[in-house]
């Protein structure tokens, strides 16, 4: 690929053997169909399941796929980021694993780059936005709250720091995750406070948005986020990001 990639697709994979196989399907079935050179990197964060077999296996016939196999765990963070500064796009949009929310969502996000912004996130809290939820309700009950804490803490204007379905423009993927320090669950919200912080345009979309009820996303988690909120705040706090 030795013209310019327009498009690069980060999918960070821990434990997907059941889902990534049908993920890349789709990913291969929108991309192909689009007159842009684009790439695919699946990022495993130290899967012990068949998700590495099952890639391998996909790459036979999912055009422009590659692999980066950590065999050790370092959290979605770590992987993200890992993939977005290895990403050659003009554009780099990091995905769930899952396909949560469906990759032809991304037409929604090209008027925007147009219009000058450099970060473009999916999102079902503002107007227009549509939830397929198959998740325990308590789910929903404390991820309403704790998006308000957020947004307290941390970065007002944006709704919903926390959609797996974010694009940056290259320079901005460069200036962001180079400065990320966060590798767990709260890496949403730090990467969109470094983007903020500076001043790169970040615009908010309502996107479609299918949960399918399998989520790895524990009570632990919450409070492990909890934590790199506050760290986030600190580092807020003391101008670190600056």
């Amino acid at each position: 690929m030795s013209e310019q990639i327009y498009l690069s697709v980060v999918i960070p994979a821990y434990n997907e053997e059941h889902r990534i196989g049908k993920s890349l399907v789709e990913l291969d079935q929108y991309l192909s169909k689009q007159s842009y050179i684009y790439e695919i990197l699946v990022i495993n964060d130290g899967a012990k399941d068949r998700t590495v077999d099952v890639v391998r296996e996909a790459m036979k016939t999912v055009k422009n796929l590659r692999l980066i196999d950590n065999k050790e765990n370092h959290g979605k963070g770590y992987v993200v980021r890992q993939g977005m500064l290895e990403a050659k796009g003009k554009y780099r949009l990091f995905s769930d694993a899952d396909s949560s929310v469906s990759i032809e969502q991304i037409e929604k996000f090209w008027p925007y780059f147009e219009q000058g912004y450099d970060v473009v996130i999916g999102s079902i809290e503002v107007a227009g936005a549509k939830i397929e939820e198959h998740a325990a309700w308590y789910r929903r009950f404390v991820g309403h709250w704790a998006k308000l804490l957020i947004r307290m803490l941390a970065i007002w204007e944006i709704h919903d720091t926390q959609r797996g379905f974010k694009c940056f423009t290259a320079k901005a993927a460069q200036d962001v995750f180079l400065r990320q320090t966060i590798t767990r669950w709260g890496f949403d919200i730090e990467i969109l406070v470094i983007a903020k912080e500076h001043r790169y345009k970040i615009k908010e979309v309502p996107v479609v948005w299918i949960n399918p009820g399998e989520s790895k996303v524990g009570a632990s988690a919450y409070i492990s986020t909890l934590k790199e909120l506050l760290q986030i705040k600190w580092n807020l706090i003391k101008g670190k990001y600056r």
